[in-house]
């Protein structure tokens, strides 16, 4: 290799290493990828191993970003996002309002910024980083609840704020205004150049898209799926960064707009990966350009300063959500997930240095604050993940009510899913019934409905007894929770030996389980469903109706019979050549394949061949 190839070599290697070697540190310190990432970034950076560049880095890395507000987009609908329209425009407006004009009174009264500076030092701070939020939010999963939908408001507000944001700073410049244009055509050109971009991002999605995947789906060239599905997010982020506005911004429309296409799924699929190793590197790039030596020496401010912005962001955030009526845990976490500066703060003070509104020495000590709110958000947002169970208040479990007046000959334990359908088959026939439930909330879905329900634990033995499980024909066992359930019937079993007790069984482990403790009745949740599918199948294919319900009665009884047979000596009891013949019963399926097992990747060819020398 030549120096210039090896040097790249080294620096791809270095990269690949700092995000094998930091991802399980992290987690193993109970931290978020996203704190490992930027802190090894440090050490591969300009004061460590300096493997590479911090700007080229950054400016590859990027990709990271647009990628991640493509699979945003693709996650919505376009409904959806209609429907959020009072959270970005609501709630961005008055975060960015909010927090601009705190940080640039701090700015003007606390520093002696004069008024163009202030301005500009508190717009970049206001702006919160869209990956590191949207990272730390999808390692909870909280990207779906309320809090997370309003984060996510307010970073697309944000994103949607860039361009005039920096059409703003060459105005406020010294002699900006005279240095101006004032063409009006000059200013219509380019706000008709912008919906240009964004009409051809709508036009392509909706009309050209699909039918471009369609003949790539036909050709079954899986490289061509993924090359155009990175084609279509470089494209549309690199049209609207050339109409002026925020590449990421294209990304996310045009991921909008294959929200609902039926090459979703593969384009997630192809793009994620790509998605995750960039986002990686962006962080890492955002850890080298710390400028140590300007952190070293102007330590105290600086530390200082990172409190000024992580105490107003936060509250600033925090009393918006509460206004909207969000929990406090939920506030919380969306003002740390907030707190950090964003790209956008590494973009606008180069842009106030050149053109004069900032000195280089506010401008250095500027950039270095925003890259230390990003590494300093997520340690105070993983602190806060563990602090926050510790100090919320238990939630106290509602006494259980009062069965006076429950006199059903049914006891039903469970209303999900399962308990519902037993619940409705039972009460179709006028049958007297109990139910229990310990979930608050589904109980008030039902009460909606005209169904009456008690709260109680059904694992409880003074609960069951007030319920009238004693006297109850017939116990049945809905939980969803595998270790209730065998709670329930031991509970039973010991305390009311007459009882009958029919239990919803999660698997076929499980029903050995129940039928070793003697219920009366078990039956996994998926059995009868997944017959009754056979059963249509097979008319579907022409098998006629009492064909196919013999059929499935045969499957029935043979596999009960196997069930019962693998009760006695093991699931993995025997090993004879005909399970149904003998005693021994193996782990096979209840008809024997006519086609053999056909590898797909060297593992599983791997696998059956040990199989077949261990069989022979």
């Amino acid at each position: 290799m030549h120096g210039e190839e090896y040097a790249l070599f080294g620096a791809a290697l270095a990269f690949l290493a700092a995000a094998v070697i930091s991802v399980p540190i992290a987690k193993r310190l109970g931290f978020s990828p996203v704190v490992g990432y930027l802190l090894v970034g440090i050490a591969i950076g300009p004061v460590g191993f300096n493997v590479a560049d911090p700007a080229v880095v950054s400016t590859v890395a990027e990709l990271g970003v647009v990628m991640l507000l493509f699979l945003v987009g693709l996650e919505l609908k376009p409904s959806h996002l209609l429907s959020m329209g009072h959270y970005i425009f609501g709630l961005g407006t008055a975060q960015l309002m909010l927090t601009s004009l705190a940080f640039a009174l701090l700015a003007y009264f606390g520093l002696g910024f004069n008024v163009a500076a202030a301005v500009v030092s508190g717009l970049a701070l206001s702006v919160s980083g869209t990956a590191i939020a949207l990272q730390l939010l999808g390692e909870r999963g909280d990207l779906a609840s309320p809090y997370g939908q309003r984060t996510f408001s307010i970073l697309l507000f944000q994103d949607i704020s860039v361009v005039p944001l920096l059409a703003l700073v060459p105005l406020m410049a010294p002699g900006g205004e005279s240095g101006l244009p004032h063409d009006p055509k000059a200013t219509l050109l380019e706000a008709g150049v912008a919906v240009a971009a964004i009409a051809v991002i709508v036009v392509s999605g909706r009309y050209l898209l699909n039918p471009l995947f369609r003949v790539l789906a036909r050709s079954g060239a899986r490289e061509a799926m993924t090359a155009a599905a990175l084609l279509v997010v470089m494209g549309a982020a690199g049209l609207m960064e050339a109409a002026g506005m925020s590449a990421a911004l294209g990304a996310f429309l045009a991921g909008l707009l294959l929200s609902e296409s039926t090459f979703r799924h593969e384009l997630e699929a192809n793009v994620d990966a790509f998605r995750g190793l960039l986002l990686a590197v962006f962080f890492m790039s955002i850890g080298m350009s710390l400028n140590i030596d300007v952190v070293l020496s102007h330590l105290p401010p600086l530390l200082v300063g990172a409190l000024a912005v992580a105490v107003v962001k936060c509250v600033v955030v925090y009393l918006v959500f509460r206004a909207d009526n969000i929990q406090v845990a939920d506030s919380l976490r969306a003002a740390v997930a907030l707190m950090s500066a964003g790209e956008f703060a590494f973009v606008l003070f180069p842009l106030g240095l050149g053109t004069g509104i900032l000195h280089r020495e506010q401008a250095d000590l500027l950039i270095a604050l925003a890259a230390l709110t990003m590494i300093l958000g997520p340690l105070l947002f993983a602190a806060l993940s563990r602090l926050l169970p510790r100090f919320a208040h238990p939630v106290e479990e509602p006494p259980a009510d009062d069965f006076t007046d429950a006199d059903g000959s049914v006891l039903v334990i469970g209303f999900g899913r399962f308990g519902q359908i037993v619940s409705q088959c039972l009460l179709a026939q006028d049958v007297s019934v109990t139910i229990i439930d310990k979930d608050v909330e589904m109980i008030q879905s039902a009460g909606r409905f005209g169904v009456h329900i008690y709260y109680g634990d059904g694992t409880r033995l003074e609960v069951l007894r007030a319920a009238g499980a004693e006297s109850a024909e017939v116990i049945c066992v809905c939980v969803d929770n595998k270790e209730d359930a065998n709670r329930i019937v031991e509970i039973v079993r010991s305390s009311m030996p007459g009882a009958r007790l029919f239990v919803r069984s999660f698997d076929r482990v499980h029903s050995m389980e129940l039928m070793r403790l003697g219920v009366d009745f078990e039956l996994r949740e998926t059995l009868e469903s997944a017959l009754a599918f056979g059963a249509r199948t097979l008319e579907a294919l022409g098998v006629a109706t009492d064909t196919a319900a013999a059929e499935i009665a045969d499957v029935r009884a043979r596999d009960r019979a196997r069930l019962e047979r693998q009760l006695e000596e093991g699931i993995f009891a025997g090993s004879g050549p005909d399970a149904w013949s003998g005693r021994k019963v193996e782990p096979e399926p209840l008809t024997t394949p006519e086609k053999p097992a056909r590898p797909l990747n060297p593992e599983a060819q791997d696998i059956l061949t040990h199989e077949t020398e261990f069989s022979g």
